[in-house]
């Protein structure tokens, strides 16, 4: 069945079949790098030297053309000109000028699946895939409709610490050696200008570790842990690395981005579940979907718990 399904989908024609994992990878595999302004010389780089070792058909595509129509055309009806928090914008000018880019990469890679196929003589269409872990999906670190939203997520169900260990293997194993750079860089959105001081951090941007984000994804949905519960867990388990009040500071810092943004799991792309604690709203965690950000009673009762325990 096998053989099957790699002559239907490559186009092999019986008794041809690849003899190696590349020769497949060329026929059925396209990736493409969408940079901006803000994106870095090095991710250009190991992309592209990725997309080589892998076999597959690779693209360097500049998307600062329709990133700036959007900016223009907001310009034009609004009479404001928006400005990244670098240069001086208001929290929600920032948010917005990295959306745009986020968003497009979707819309671009949508329209690519649909006619890199015709423009290689073929037929039919590409699965997109998407990019963002099981951590990014329970924290809401991702643009709703960004290069999250595809047709399936291979590691949407995987842990960030997983993904790394995999990179590390693959790496030493698969003979993939730009997967050991790749898991080596700082994780990055570059959606932010380019500053000498000034870079942007994944986990500074969220205000917590993603090894942090494993604890807490694990306590809120195999312990079924709410705030007030998950603060007691770990006082006690991170004795003598955080004081009660910085544990306290973490546990209401997770539980307002996990209420704020867990509208984004309605909308999440259909991944592989190899965590048990995928917060998929559809098809793995039922849990409602609005919560009130400010968790009243709870937080009140956590700060009442710190003060005692400090």
């Amino acid at each position: 069945q096998v053989i099957a399904d790699v002559r239907r989908i490559a186009g092999y024609e019986a008794p041809d079949l690849p003899d190696t994992a590349n020769q497949l990878a060329d026929r059925i595999f396209s990736t493409v790098y969408m940079g901006t302004v803000n994106s870095s010389r090095e991710t250009c780089a190991r992309s592209c030297q990725l997309a080589a070792q892998i076999g597959a058909k690779h693209m360097d595509v500049r998307i600062d053309s329709v990133v700036a129509a959007l900016v223009s055309l907001f310009e034009m009806v609004c009479k404001r000109t928006p400005r990244f928090r670098v240069d001086g914008g208001s929290f929600a000018e920032n948010q917005a000028l990295q959306n745009i880019q986020a968003r497009m990469r979707m819309v671009v890679a949508f329209l690519l699946a649909q006619l890199l196929p015709w423009t290689r003589g073929g037929t039919g269409f590409l699965l997109v895939l998407g990019s963002a872990n099981v951590d990014e999906g329970l924290r809401g670190y991702l643009t709703k409709y960004d290069c999250s939203s595809a047709d399936v997520n291979p590691i949407g169900g995987i842990s960030k610490s997983d993904i790394r260990r995999f990179l590390r293997w693959g790496a030493s194993n698969l003979g993939y050696q730009v997967l050991g750079e790749v898991e080596a860089a700082a994780p990055t959105a570059e959606l932010e200008p380019l500053r000498n001081n000034h870079v942007q951090t994944d986990e500074e941007d969220m205000g917590m570790t993603y090894d942090e984000l494993t604890i807490f994804g694990r306590l809120r949905k195999v312990a079924r842990c709410g705030p007030v519960t998950m603060y007691q867990k770990l006082v006690h388990e991170w004795r003598g690395v955080h004081s009660p009040s910085v544990v306290a500071e973490k546990v209401k810092r997770f539980f307002f981005y996990y209420a704020m943004n867990r509208h984004k799991m309605t909308t999440i792309t259909p991944c592989y579940h190899a965590e048990n604690y995928s917060p998929d709203d559809n098809r793995f965690d039922l849990r409602q979907f609005m919560y009130n950000i400010r968790w009243p009673w709870q937080f009140r009762k956590i700060d009442t718990l710190a003060e005692r325990d400090q």
